[in-house]
C-alpha cells in the first residue's frame, strides 16, 4: 500500500495479474484508458497488469501524480 495523506494506490498479487488499484480512481482521469478492472464500482479503479505484458511508464505516472493531488 503507498498513501500519502490517506491511501492513494493498493498492490496485490493475483494468480494471474498484479493489481494496483486506486480507492479514489473513480475520479482520476484516464486518457490512456490504463484502468482495466473494478470498472463498475462509483469509487474504486484498477489496473491488471498481465505477465510480460508492457508497462506504459509514463501514463501510469501521470496516473499516480493525479492520485498525489489533493483535488483527488
Amino acid at each position: 500500500m503507498w498513501s500519502a495523506d490517506g491511501i492513494v494506490c493498493i498492490g496485490e498479487m493475483l494468480k494471474n495479474a498484479v493489481r494496483l488499484t486506486f480507492p479514489k480512481g473513480a475520479r482520476l482521469q484516464d486518457p490512456k484508458k490504463l484502468f482495466n478492472a473494478r470498472l463498475d464500482s462509483g469509487s474504486v479503479r484498477a489496473i491488471d497488469f498481465l505477465e510480460g505484458e508492457e508497462i506504459p511508464e509514463a501514463a501510469l505516472t501521470a496516473l499516480i501524480l493525479e492520485a498525489l493531488s489533493p483535488s483527488a
